[in-house]
C-alpha cells in the first residue's frame, strides 16, 4: 500500500526525531539546549510546501491566531515555546545538534561539519564519531522527493510567516 505524502512526510519527521534523540542521549550533558532555548528560532525561515501542509493540517487553529512578532519565529509563543511542536519543519527539528554533511568538491567528497554555540564543546564536534552526528544528506534527499511528488517536480518554498495569511 503508498502512504500518501502526508503520511510520508509524518514518517520521515519521526525517522529524524528518532535519530536526533539518539544522538541527545548519547551526548548527554553536552547537550546544553533545550525546552526555553530559542537562539535556533529564526524568522523569515522558508520550508518545502509537504510540510507547510502539514502545519496547515495539524495546527488550523494556531494560523488563526497572530503570529509573534517580527524578528522571532512565527510560531513561538509568548513564552517562548513553539505553538507547532509536533509538525515543526525538519530543520527545527535538527537544530542544536552536531550536523555533519557531504559536499564535492575539485579534490572529491569534502566531509563539514557544525553545531550550535551552545552546545560546542569537549571533545569539539571535528572529533565526534560520526555516529554522535545528524548527517543531513539523506533526510535532506527525502524531503525533496517527497515536495516533488506533491508539485510535479518543483521545489516550492514557503516562508513560515506567510503561513498566517
Amino acid at each position: 500500500m503508498r502512504l500518501p505524502p502526508e503520511d510520508k512526510i509524518r514518517l520521515l519527521h519521526a525517522q529524524v526525531d528518532e535519530r536526533a534523540r539518539r544522538i541527545s542521549k548519547a551526548l548527554g550533558r553536552d547537550m546544553r539546549c533545550g525546552p526555553g532555548c530559542i537562539n535556533c528560532c529564526q524568522d523569515d525561515l522558508t520550508v518545502f510546501e509537504i510540510e507547510a501542509l502539514r502545519i496547515r493540517q495539524d495546527y488550523p487553529h494556531v494560523l488563526q491566531q497572530s503570529p509573534a512578532p517580527k524578528g522571532r519565529c512565527a510560531f513561538l509563543s509568548t513564552d517562548d515555546c513553539c505553538r507547532i511542536y509536533d509538525a515543526r519543519p525538519y530543520v527545527c527539528r535538527t537544530q542544536g545538534l552536531p550536523l555533519r554533511w557531504l559536499d564535492e568538491s575539485d579534490e572529491g567528497w569534502v566531509e563539514y561539519r557544525d553545531i550550535c554555540p551552545e552546545n560546542e564543546g569537549d571533545p569539539p564536534v571535528e572529533t565526534l564519531h560520526e555516529d554522535r552526528c545528524f548527517e543531513i544528506g539523506p533526510a535532506e534527499e527525502t524531503l525533496r522527493e517527497l515536495q516533488m511528488e506533491i508539485s510535479d517536480g518543483e521545489l516550492t518554498r514557503v516562508e513560515l510567516r506567510k503561513l498566517f495569511e
